[in-house]
């Protein structure tokens, strides 16, 4: 399910790559052929060299330690070393915590160096067992010795890229790159004694001073910017551990993990995956999922930028700090000796230390409310910047892992990448507030094919707002509610939104306090999950309000039965049939992945980001009916909210309040603002029985 990765943050200590199981039928193989009784009679068979039997050993003492250590606290046979075992496990093999690393994350990096360890000795025992197997004529294919002009002094051997002898990359020591370079070029494969006598001599990278030589460098750039397939010969070079010796800064991070529940791999894979999705981009194999970021590619001034901003963006993890800023100032040590010229390391630079804003603006933040859009604009302030910025983001988001990428956060992403361009291109003058309102009136009325008269006492009561902050697609849905609606007191409806891979529901009721928290409550119970929240309230007093839901797994709740019972759970909220903290409380799922993290939960109240509104962005642990507490606690400090926004990350919810007060005006006398942060705090913090007790 993880692409068959070895560096996967829960990995199966018996069965993942890497693990118990592939030492023991390495062993089972030995055994097998030469009928050897223990593991270092394998030596004595010629199936593996005196270092590698110290390899196999280390790493099956500390597999087995784990092991039984899983098996003890679980109370049963576990493999899975998940979560919630991890920091147990990790303070019984007595780890300690590091300025910038928790004894979990040095442990759990431990546990990665012995599985690629483990990789390492499969990879030269194979090799061993296939050049036994040729000696005895169980091989068709003869060794084969040729075009060496082309491979400068590199000879293949069965299709494989290997040494002419074992002392060549001691001759030359950029040959421990070039190998690399050649086997991308040539499209070949490196044979196993060729990549187990690179691991040997990988030391000469830092004896030598290869990393100063400018033809390494243009070589280990040709892999980095390759046309054809980087990531499968970064992933070699890795494994050989050239790559974390040619950019020690880089083998720094190399089997580090991240110790929440959004990272699916460790620091190493998830950049050389998201440089392997920046290439299939570039292909056009990905056009489907990313045309934006594919059209972007072929306009983007320069190639080198964009990989070399990839290979450094989490550079700096596990430092402590913040790893934007100390990435962006590594980069400008790294860049000019890659060969990079001082405009390209600036704009490498820059997009390190900003690689996080694109996405914590599109998804924490309104984009209808135009000074998010200037604000961002002023901080990326060219085009070309902003190309790189959200092909940068895009990939980062995708080499996460499985899932993490979906169709809301692509419509996002896009929004903001339209409106910050078009603000660049001329100036801070956008398209006419008026015109960009006819111009929504106007596409509204043709989607709905209403005449003149009909439309305009149609969308009479809606306010001017209303129009800058929805979509043209959204109003002509709202206006079809409306017109179903007629005089009813309360109207709901669902449609699914496939573009943005939810749920569209929408509630026309009579406006009143604590309409929100009902409304996220009800849409709870009904298994829904809000992210995103509009609220407008209509000249006639009526609460026009759109929610974006998702089913939990991510999807848009799409059968009948669903959308019933969606609109269902509404009506009863918001007719007050039930308790609502109860029954959410009642509903809320066991989450024991969840409980071995713990997020402190934060509260920031903005009054610069918006011209209009109070910003509150809250950061807590996730967990079932918080947005609903939330909105309830915003509810008791008789605040209005006008829209929500929200993202989550793994174990992390960050939810995003556009607000005011009764009257409409911003919350921004600080007795107020120090009471607002200490009850939405409290709720934030306290679970849901805390708050039904209360």
């Amino acid at each position: 399910r993880m692409g068959d990765s070895r560096y996967v943050v829960e990995p199966n200590v018996k069965e993942g790559k890497g693990g118990l199981r592939d030492l023991h039928t390495l062993f089972w193989i030995g055994k097998f052929i030469h009928r050897v009784r223990t593991v270092p009679e394998l030596v004595d068979a010629g199936l593996m060299s005196a270092r590698e039997l110290r390899q196999f050993e280390r790493a099956e003492n500390f597999l087995l330690a784990v092991r039984c250590h899983l098996h003890i606290l679980a109370g049963r046979a576990e493999d899975r070393l998940t979560f919630d075992f991890q920091p147990e496990i990790a303070r019984r093999m007595h780890f300690a915590d590091r300025p910038g690393k928790s004894a979990v994350e040095r442990f759990m990096q431990l546990y990665f160096l012995h599985a690629k360890s483990v990789g390492d000795v499969t990879g030269t025992f194979l090799a061993h067992l296939d050049d036994q197997m040729a000696a005895r004529g169980r091989r068709f294919l003869p060794t084969i010795r040729r075009r060496p002009g082309k491979l400068h002094g590199f000879v293949l051997d069965r299709g494989r890229l290997a040494l002419p002898s074992d002392d060549f990359f001691q001759q030359d020591p950029v040959r421990l790159v070039e190998i690399f370079a050649l086997a991308d070029k040539h499209g070949l494969e490196i044979h196993p004694q060729a990549m187990r006598q690179a691991r040997h001599d990988a030391k000469l990278i830092e004896t030598q001073g290869v990393r100063r030589i400018a033809r390494a460098n243009e070589l280990f750039l040709d892999v980095l910017t390759s046309p054809r397939d980087p990531e499968t010969v970064l992933r070699w070079m890795n494994e050989a551990g050239v790559f974390g010796r040619f950019v020690p800064d880089f083998g720094r991070v190399v089997a580090q993990m991240q110790f929440d529940m959004y990272h699916h791999y460790t620091v190493d894979e998830h950049t050389i995956r998201a440089i392997g999705l920046l290439a299939d981009i570039e292909q056009d194999r990905l056009k489907d999922d990313h045309p934006l970021s594919t059209a972007i590619m072929d306009q983007i001034h320069s190639r080198r930028v964009i990989y070399v901003a990839v290979l450094l963006h989490d550079i700096a993890k596990g430092r402590g700090g913040d790893h934007s800023v100390l990435g962006a100032e590594l980069a400008l040590r790294v860049c000019p000796r890659l060969g990079l010229s001082a405009a390209e390391t600036e704009t490498v630079s820059w997009l390190v230390r900003y690689h996080l804003l694109m996405s914590a603006t599109a998804f924490k933040r309104d984009l209808a409310d135009f000074k998010t859009i200037l604000d961002f604009a002023q901080i990326v302030q060219s085009p070309e910047r902003l190309r790189l910025l959200l092909v940068l983001t895009v990939v980062d988001i995708r080499a996460v892992g499985p899932g993490v990428w979906n169709s809301w956060k692509r419509q996002l992403l896009t929004e903001l990448f339209d409106a910050a361009e078009e603000v660049l291109r001329l100036g801070h003058k956008q398209k006419g507030r008026e015109t960009r309102i006819a111009a929504k009136k106007e596409a509204a009325q043709a989607l709905l094919g209403l005449d003149a008269k009909a439309f305009a006492r149609l969308i009479r009561p809606l306010p001017e707002s209303y129009w800058i902050a929805e979509p043209v697609e959204v109003i002509a849905a709202n206006l079809r509610h409306m017109q179903e609606a007629g005089d009813a007191p309360l109207h709901i409806a669902a449609v699914p939104d496939e573009d943005r891979g939810a749920t569209l529901v929408m509630v026309l009721a009579a406006d009143h306090p604590g309409l929100f928290y009902r409304m996220a409550g009800g849409i709870h119970l009904a298994g829904g999950n809000i992210i995103d929240a509009r609220i407008h309230t209509t000249r006639d007093g009526l609460a026009l309000d759109n929610f974006l839901v998702q089913d939990p797994l991510g999807r848009p709740f799409a059968e009948a039965g669903q959308i019933d019972r969606l609109t269902r759970a509404i009506e009863d909220a918001l007719a007050n049939r039930h308790k609502l903290l109860p029954k959410l409380e009642a509903r809320a799922l066991p989450r024991t992945r969840a409980e071995a993290f713990r997020v402190a939960p934060n509260v920031f109240v903005d009054n610069k980001a918006s011209n209009r509104f109070t910003v509150i962005e809250i950061n807590a642990q996730d967990r079932p009916a918080l947005l609903n507490q939330l909105a309830y606690a915003l509810f008791q400090s008789k605040v209005t909210v006008h829209s929500a926004h929200v993202a989550t990350y793994g174990e992390r919810a960050v939810d995003t309040f556009y607000v005011t007060d009764l009257i409409g005006d911003k919350i921004d006398g600080a007795a107020r603002v120090k009471s607002l942060e200490k009850r939405l705090l409290e709720a934030a913090t306290n679970h849901a029985e805390d708050a039904v007790a209360a």
